[in-house]
């Protein structure tokens, strides 16, 4: 095979032959730091992409691409949230919507969790839990992405049913918003966990969303002392309601997650509302942020979810007992400094 000639001036016969080129089977990195500074040409043999260096920043070089590469070759750096720091890795906490504003690529482990159901009034069932989704592995590129956190639904009065929670969303994220604890007068809602049943006029809990949460409990009445059964969560279902003897279902467990360097809890159930006609009776417990049911006597109120874990508010009692508000949810990303 015949090298390539010389060029007519005597110059090199080669590129790689030039004091300011690099010829690779890989991409260069914001780590490589040739000797000639900015200006340096790097070619990718393998891809044919190619670069030129035109910020000499040790460990955080940006390659320029010339060439049929996929995109500059830039340093990491993100803003949005709260930022904090645990170990190895850096930590972004978006506690209401904001924007997460990204140069360079990077894989990150995100957490999603939407805001709660609220519960419903009259003997009523707890709000189901946000939805929750995660993942320890997602790819992220230059640009802006919105980050949404839900609100939690409010409680809602006299027999009605808890209003639904709204959805958290970061890129191609949405985890489902909690469905509504059912009223006395009105059925449970669907939701990333479903709301719980109440008393015997809608004793049906509501389903989850698949990969994100777990149905609410059924309420059983009997002898006409009904109560309401918990809300779903993310990590079960919710407990139904005592038959006949008054007590309020527990709300579905949540899940843990250490994105943060800790573990918390996220996404639980709000437990049900219980008769207080009848005595002992006791209401339904919540976890992981859901709230529980009303406590005290005729005409209490259910009690309101945790801020930002995403947890259902908690059932009314008897009589007319307004159910507690949903938790907002939560969005956190993080990733390897």
């Amino acid at each position: 095979m015949t090298k390539a000639r010389d060029n007519a001036d005597g110059g090199a016969s080669e590129f790689s032959e030039l004091t300011d080129t690099t010829v690779s089977t890989a991409d260069p990195t914001v780590s490589s730091n040739p000797a000639s500074g900015v200006g340096h040409i790097w070619e990718n043999k393998t891809s044919g992409g190619m670069y030129v260096l035109t910020d000499a920043t040790a460990g955080a070089n940006f390659w320029k691409n010339v060439g049929d590469g996929t995109g500059p070759v830039e340093p990491f750096n993100a803003t949005g949230g709260t930022v904090t720091t645990s170990g190895s890795y850096t930590i972004h906490t978006f506690t209401s919507s904001g924007n997460f504003i990204v140069t360079g690529s990077k894989s990150v482990e995100y957490l999603v969790v939407a805001g709660g159901g609220g519960g419903g009034g009259d003997l009523s069932g707890g709000g189901g839990a946000g939805g929750f989704r995660t993942s320890t592995s997602f790819a992220i590129t230059t640009q802006t992405y919105g980050i949404t956190v839900g609100a939690g639904g409010a409680g809602n009065t006299s027999t009605s049913a808890g209003v639904n929670g709204n959805n958290s969303v970061f890129s191609t994220i949405t985890s489902i918003g909690g469905g509504g604890g059912s009223g006395d007068q009105q059925a449970a809602a669907v939701g990333g966990s479903g709301g719980g049943g109440s008393s015997n006029t809608n004793p049906n809990g509501a389903a989850g969303t698949a990969g994100q949460g777990n149905a609410g409990g059924t309420s059983s009445g009997g002898a006409g002392y009904g109560a309401g059964s918990g809300g779903g969560g993310a990590g079960s279902v919710g407990e139904n309601a005592g038959n006949g003897n008054g007590n309020g279902g527990d709300g579905g467990s949540g899940t843990s997650s250490s994105i943060t360097g800790s573990s918390v809890g996220y996404a639980g159930g709000g437990g049900g509302g219980r008769d207080s006609r009848l005595s002992p009776s006791t209401q339904g417990i919540a976890t992981d942020g859901g709230a529980n049911g009303n406590s005290g006597g005729i005409g209490a109120a259910g009690f309101n979810a945790v801020a930002n874990k995403g947890g259902g508010g908690g059932g009314g009692g008897y009589a007319n007992g307004d159910g507690g508000n949903g938790g907002s949810g939560i969005v956190i990303i993080r990733y390897l400094t």
